[in-house]
């Protein structure tokens, strides 16, 4: 058996979570896929799959191959509609990875719309507050929000956002509006673990570095949670201006101390470089960055 056809195998395998199912998805016998899925770790000298009588699952060594698979099949998948004339016609699947906030307000409805237009595309998500590494993670194209350190990644830049400190209406009622970051010693804060777990809270002043050493009453791990407990009226934060502009938009929030904010930072969309870009890469890229340069939140 060619090795191509060994891969198409083996991802079924994965896919179906077992060899008899893969061989009637594939219409083969399940001896036949059994030899097929032997022959190919022999060839790469390492368990893909651990077999049980009740289960089949993929070793490490097999998830991370699992992601090449997917990606080699693609590729000749479209190589071939290259050599009849339709390489511009998108199809196969996409990877996206995004933070979680930016990937639920932005990512998702642009995501639903791209695929609204190219049905031949499937797509997954990885919404997760780190950074991804696109090649050993298997995604193919990522949100990056900071400033990128040299890489082989083609970026685009979609816009910026602030760092921004924020409260309820009502909390600055009972509490007082702070007028200089050292009165945040006199307030309640609620520290997003994401923005970091130093004490020492960055800002400016006159155009220099300050920075303020402050205790956060409670530290949360994830921003969703931060944002309730301000809606609440309980306490100020800091976080990225994008997080909050909805409750800004209808005056829920409001920032507080934004002379004394940090420099914007910058959004780039990012994916791997390469002599030629998949239909499907370049399609959702330039949809995305379009959508993305248009939002004002993003381009104030």
């Amino acid at each position: 058996m060619d090795r191509f056809s060994a891969i198409q195998i083996f991802v079924k395998v994965a896919e179906t979570g077992g060899f008899a199912a893969a061989a009637r998805a594939q219409g083969l016998s399940p001896p036949g896929v059994t030899r097929a899925v032997a022959g190919l770790e022999a060839r790469l000298g390492t368990r893909l799959f651990v077999r049980t009588t009740r289960s089949v699952r993929l070793t490490e060594s097999g998830e991370r191959f699992l992601a090449d698979a997917r990606r080699i099949l693609a590729d000749l998948a479209e190589a071939e509609d290259g050599a009849v004339g339709s390489h511009a016609t998108p199809r196969g699947e996409i990877r996206i990875t995004a933070p979680v906030l930016f990937g639920r307000m932005y990512i998702t409805p642009i995501l639903g719309d791209f695929l609204d237009r190219y049905t031949g595309v499937t797509a997954q998500t990885l919404f997760v507050d780190r950074v991804v590494h696109l090649m050993d993670e298997g995604q193919d194209v990522a949100i990056r929000i900071g400033e990128l350190a040299d890489s082989s990644l083609t970026a685009i830049r979609v816009g910026e956002v602030r760092r921004v400190m924020f409260a309820a209406p009502e909390y600055l009622r009972a509490h007082g509006r702070p007028q200089h970051p050292s009165d945040l010693a006199d307030h309640r804060l609620i520290q997003s673990l994401g923005m970091g777990t130093s004490g020492d809270w960055p800002f400016v002043e006159d155009g220099k570095p300050l920075s303020v050493r402050l205790g956060a009453q409670l530290g949360m791990n994830t921003n969703d949670a931060v944002i309730e407990l301000a809606l609440r009226g309980w306490g100020a934060s800091r976080l990225l201006s994008y997080q909050i502009a909805p409750y800004l938009a209808d005056g829920r929030l409001q920032i507080i101390l934004g002379d004394y904010e940090k420099p914007p930072v910058p959004i780039h969309v990012i994916h791997q470089q390469g002599r030629l870009v998949s239909a499907k890469i370049r399609a959702f890229v330039d949809f995305m960055v379009e959508r993305l340069r248009a939002a004002e939140s993003l381009n104030p």
